[in-house]
């Protein structure tokens, strides 16, 4: 299993090429090879080549619009296998942020499946990986019916993985070795993410190593169960820089014999 760079944590320092030029060299200093491209600007599949290789990094999976993967498929295919990127991933459901999600949402779920099976389908019928990254709604009951099941019911494990981000597993009040799991086979990219809770209560990401998960439970876990990459991702850094932050849990990463 390899350890790597969610840039989504660096995401305010890639929104121009200039910007996810330097975000790349500084990942791969502290010593990350692999990164996941999510949260930076619009580029040239042969720009990231030649940027990539100028850092000894490899892009192993992306978060790509919902509406561009749906929409624009057969691009999104070819971009990838450009860039030799197995794993084409969306942040979430479709729809999620419309006004009416609440209100109906069975609807949107099946509306989700009806589009984005055939999708599936298609990105593995071309030799790559559709995956979907959770949060923590998935796991919320919405009239008796919670998203995650529904997933695991609609998208068979050919055609859909999950990038199983621990953080908001456990935020969901769920435990993310059981999870890791049930999910086993499902999970070549798993995002590892560290909580730590405040004075009041509230929920706040962290480095990892340096909050609540149980950490050596869940490398044990992931090891024997085959997950390829482990992708180092903190949604917010607050006053901390975000790559100290993961220069942190590199170093905690690396301690525990990952590479």
């Amino acid at each position: 299993m390899k350890i790597g760079a969610q840039l989504y944590t660096c995401t305010k320092f890639c929104q121009d090429l200039d910007g996810l030029s330097e975000t790349l060299k500084k990942v791969a200093d502290i010593g990350y090879t692999t990164v996941q491209l999510s949260g930076v600007c619009a580029y040239e599949a042969d720009w990231m080549n030649e940027q990539l290789k100028k850092n000894g990094l490899e892009a192993i999976i992306t978060h790509s619009s919902a509406t561009e993967v749906l929409g624009k498929t057969d691009d999104v295919i070819e971009k990838h296998k450009k860039m030799g990127i197995k794993y084409i991933g969306i942040g979430g459901l479709l729809g999620l942020w419309n006004p009416d999600y609440n209100q109906k949402p069975k609807e949107y779920w099946a509306n989700f499946a009806d589009k984005f099976v055939p999708v599936a389908q298609k990105i593995k019928d071309a030799g790559c990986y559709f995956m979907y990254h959770n949060h923590h709604y998935e796991f919320m009951d919405k009239d008796g019916e919670i998203l995650h099941d529904f997933l695991l019911k609609n998208f068979s494990p050919e055609i859909m993985g999950f990038t199983l981000d621990l953080y908001w597993v456990k935020e969901a009040g769920r435990d993310p070795v059981t999870m890791l799991n049930e999910l086993k086979g499902r999970t070549p990219v798993v995002h590892y993410k560290d909580m730590i809770v405040m004075p009041d209560g509230a929920h706040r990401y962290a480095s990892v190593g340096s909050g609540i998960l149980d950490w050596d439970a869940i490398i044990e876990t992931s090891l024997k169960n085959g997950v390829e990459y482990a992708m180092v991702e903190q949604d917010n850094c607050y006053d901390d820089d975000p790559f100290d932050c993961l220069a942190k849990s590199y170093k905690f990463l690396t301690s525990k014999g990952l590479n």
